[in-house]
């Protein structure tokens, strides 16, 4: 019998990777969005209940009626500058949401949730690569929030039994190998797509925040990580918890981290377009360099990014943003 799953904000970026990959393993995905942020379009793979977080019947109703096995938590506010412009928000979402969510679980008796966290947890590390006990000290009240949700997780699991995996992504990026779902974000803030967009002629040029960093060419160093590849963790990692594995939170990236000026570069090389950027300050808080330490996930659950070089990150979302109808409504 076909397991569904329920994946909330799977009508956005990563979700909407994340139901493709659950249908390719086997899965029903039900997808529970507000499409506050989320496109209906990127449903493709199974129904779409459209509610509210908050909504802990409609919640509990579609966990029921759906015979829901396990929850993949992707609906969360995320932007950094908008949590440090109004963290109220983002508390009463991010967190006061996966409350009700934790919730409607309780009272439908669902007891695994593989949980969508950050990097963002970790702050300013102080060594790197990143592994997962790093101190955090997040700089913002998108971090705090993510970081505050894994602790609820935690003892929600240590007192009510919940099974969870946090997983903390470093940079997400490009699209579906196949072209059909991609990046869509309004305002976008990621600098691939931005990149490209400024290539294409289709965006502003991209602003180089700091080029007086000790990196080797000066500006910031991020570790990108494929969202099929992340998709992928997410199914593992829900396996893996069903055989019975130990909960509690992974870094999901590839070890290896590339420059605001060789992202730039390799954009000109595959697009065969120059890219037009103006350099300007370092922004407060911004790490010199951010680089995950995977090795957690790829022993407890066999994981292993596929498509998270560059070029290919790179090459699927230019092919995502030549696309005339993504940016459809």
């Amino acid at each position: 019998m076909t397991q569904s799953v329920l994946v909330t904000g799977g009508a956005g970026y990563v979700g909407s990777h994340a139901c493709k990959a659950l249908a390719g393993a086997g899965y029903l995905p039900v997808v529970y969005d507000n499409l506050s942020r989320g496109h209906r379009q990127a449903v493709c793979w199974g129904p779409l209940v459209e509610g509210d977080l908050h909504d802990v019947p409609r919640l509990a109703a579609a966990l029921r009626t759906h015979n829901i096995a396990a929850v993949m938590h992707f609906a969360a506010l995320a932007y950094v500058g908008e949590s440090m412009a109004d963290p109220e928000t983002y508390y009463r979402n991010n967190v006061g949401g996966t409350l009700a969510l934790l919730t409607a679980m309780r009272e439908a008796e669902v007891g695994t949730i593989v949980f969508s966290s950050t990097c963002a947890v970790y702050g300013v590390p102080d060594r790197l690569p990143i592994a997962e006990a790093t101190a955090k000290g997040p700089l913002n009240p998108y971090g705090e929030t993510k970081l505050a949700i894994e602790r609820v997780l935690h003892w929600y699991n240590l007192c009510y039994g919940l099974r969870f995996a946090a997983l903390r992504y470093f940079n997400a990026a490009g699209a579906d190998p196949e072209g059909e779902i991609g990046e869509n974000h309004e305002p976008e803030t990621h600098l691939i797509p931005r990149v490209l967009r400024a290539a294409l002629g289709t965006g502003e040029a991209v602003e180089v925040y700091g080029t007086d960093y000790a990196t080797p060419d000066g500006t910031a160093i991020r570790d990108y990580i494929h969202v099929t590849d992340l998709a992928d963790a997410h199914v593992r990692a829900l396996g893996y918890l069903a055989g019975g594995g130990e909960s509690g939170a992974l870094n999901l990236g590839t070890g290896q981290g590339c420059s605001v000026r060789q992202v730039i570069a390799a954009v000109e090389r595959i697009a065969d377009r120059p890219v037009p950027f103006r350099e300007t300050a370092r922004r407060a808080g911004d790490p010199p360099e951010l680089v995950a330490d995977p090795a957690l996930a790829r022993t407890r659950f066999g994981w292993q990014p596929r498509h998270s070089d560059l070029d290919t990150i790179i090459a699927t979302a230019l092919a995502w943003e030549r696309r005339a109808d993504h940016a459809q409504p």
